[in-house]
């Protein structure tokens, strides 16, 4: 499927629950242990698509990527970014051999289709479908982010300091952070900040 036509589909969905397509595609919220399956919304807006679910590194529809992002109503009633935006697991050992150009950050962050949607204090409070947002990494941004990515890269190079060194205080738009859950967590992801959602996310 083209990114355009993903579009057009996927802008039908803006202003409905996202609770109610889940039900529609028999995408489960809850686990049988009672716990929430991480990943849902995603999984809805793939089988919509019609886009078996997929966890590997590469861009989702070969040549763009989908991703899904919950904003929360602040007290003033304007709408902010929940959290950051997960985008691909650091690899080191690929991260110190691999240029930015090459690289699996810059292969999800090209091309990306980006929905937006609101959430509530919990899982089964409503969360409805903001935006649908398009995004090409270029220019100026592209530039910064490529920085950010070889700062994760010179740090993993050092050998005085190396893959422990990173932390989410690194990075302009994209940090190195723990991935899983707790502390001790050993996994490191990219993830877009805030600031970086806001280049093409209007609230």
């Amino acid at each position: 499927m083209e990114r355009s036509d993903a579009v057009k589909k996927l802008k039908l969905l803006e202003g409905q629950v996202l609770q109610d397509l889940a039900d529609r595609y028999n995408v489960t919220i809850y686990s049988s242990e009672g716990y929430v399956n991480k990943g849902w919304a995603g999984h809805v807006f793939e089988n919509f698509l019609g886009l078996p679910i997929n966890s590997l590194q590469s861009p989702d529809f070969g040549s763009w990527e989908l991703k899904s992002i919950p904003l929360k109503k602040l007290k003033n009633n304007e709408l902010s970014f929940k959290e950051t935006m997960a985008i691909t697991m650091i690899n080191p050992e690929e991260v110190k051999k691999t240029p930015f150009e090459d690289s699996h950050l810059l292969s999800k962050l090209q091309k990306l289709i980006v929905i937006a949607r609101t959430v509530g204090d919990n899982v089964d409070a409503p969360s409805v479908i903001h935006s649908v947002n398009l995004f090409d990494l270029s220019g100026e941004l592209y530039l910064d982010v490529k920085n950010d990515y070889n700062l994760v890269r010179e740090t993993l190079l050092n050998p005085k300091l190396g893959f422990d060194a990173l932390t989410g205080s690194m990075g302009k738009y994209i940090q190195p952070r723990t991935k899983g859950a707790g502390h001790g967590s050993t996994s490191r992801a990219f993830y877009a900040r805030p600031l970086f959602l806001k280049q093409f996310i209007k609230l």
